[in-house]
């Protein structure tokens, strides 16, 4: 593993006096959208204090491509960071405060102006450069925190909850504005305590409960390492208590629920493979109309929930 290449943290604990922020979190993050998932108290946001640097760890180590957070000039060349907290420097505008931004990283000032505007044209803010940030609605601060925390074109980007306070439309293009950029290359690193909104936006997921990582990778990945749960395959067809009485048939079927519209069945079986192998026979000789053939469980919501339980997440 090359660390130029990925952000590593190895055997990292956060402790504020007895109480626990992480506890010995290992992981290696890579490019592309990152999920950081959990309920509220789960780690998350010190998990991201401590990759940007604002807070040190009791012990373990940090590093975002080879740079360490206790070298912070380097370190935020490379990193912009979206904290969950609104706080402005009081008279500032959407302009002023990106500009204020890109001088600190030693930007002659035309260049600032130009790039301020850019970023603010980026998520939406087009119209509003010049207004005072405290004038802004909350949904018009998440998109001016992220501006800021792109405009100087960093590979790392750190957001913790950028989707709170905005409506539908708002969320659906910052979703866009950060797929974009986990498709140029860059590293996006998105906290969550919405579990669905994590499927839309996450390459891979990371999942912490208690201060603890409890899983990482795909979803698909995650999913398939879970034995101990029979895996739910959702088919909707013409004749889907036919599709039940024949999945009963196969030996490693536990369940099949006829769905409440009467277009489909949900199949629970020990052997996803075997079942796929399988149902394509079945579809010719019961001349089945196949809609839709796909898991119904490789889902953010239904991992953590296989994994820490319906209590450990918040819907």
């Amino acid at each position: 593993m090359n660390p130029t290449e990925h952000i590593v943290l190895e055997g990292v604990s956060k402790f504020y006096g007895e109480v626990l922020g992480v506890n010995n979190v290992d992981l290696k993050i890579g490019p592309g959208l990152t999920g950081l998932v959990g309920p509220n108290g789960a780690g998350k946001s010190t998990l991201m204090n401590l990759v940007t640097g604002l807070i040190r760890p009791t012990q373990g180590t940090i590093s975002i491509l080879g740079i360490s957070p206790e070298n912070p000039e380097n370190l935020f060349r490379k990193v912009g960071f979206c904290t969950q907290w609104d706080s402005f420097p009081p008279g500032a505008t959407g302009q002023s405060l990106l500009e204020d931004t890109l001088m600190m990283h030693g930007l002659a000032r035309r260049t600032t102006q130009e790039r301020a505007k850019a970023a603010l044209e980026t998520v939406g803010l087009a119209a509003a450069t010049g207004r005072r940030i405290d004038a802004y609605s909350k949904g018009m601060k998440q998109r001016v925190k992220l501006a800021n925390a792109l405009c100087h074109n960093p590979q790392v980007l750190i957001l913790d909850e950028p989707l709170n306070g905005l409506d539908p439309q708002g969320r659906s293009e910052i979703i866009e504005i950060l797929k974009d950029l986990a498709g140029q290359g860059h590293y996006v690193l998105v906290s969550s305590h919405i579990l669905h909104e994590v499927d839309l936006i996450s390459d891979t997921i990371v999942m912490m409960h208690g201060g603890r990582v409890v899983a990482e990778g795909t979803i698909r990945d995650v999913r398939q390492e879970i034995v101990d749960q029979p895996v739910q395959i959702l088919i909707r067809c013409d004749k889907p208590q036919r599709v039940a009485a024949r999945a009963f048939e196969m030996a490693d079927v536990v369940g099949a629920k006829i769905l409440d519209q009467g277009d489909g069945v949900v199949v629970s079986t020990r052997d996803g493979q075997a079942f796929f192998s399988k149902f394509p026979s079945i579809v010719l000789e019961e001349d089945l109309a196949v809609e839709t053939v796909l898991p119904a469980d490789e889902d953010v919501r239904a991992v953590y929930d296989y994994l820490i339980g319906p209590e450990g997440g918040q819907r």
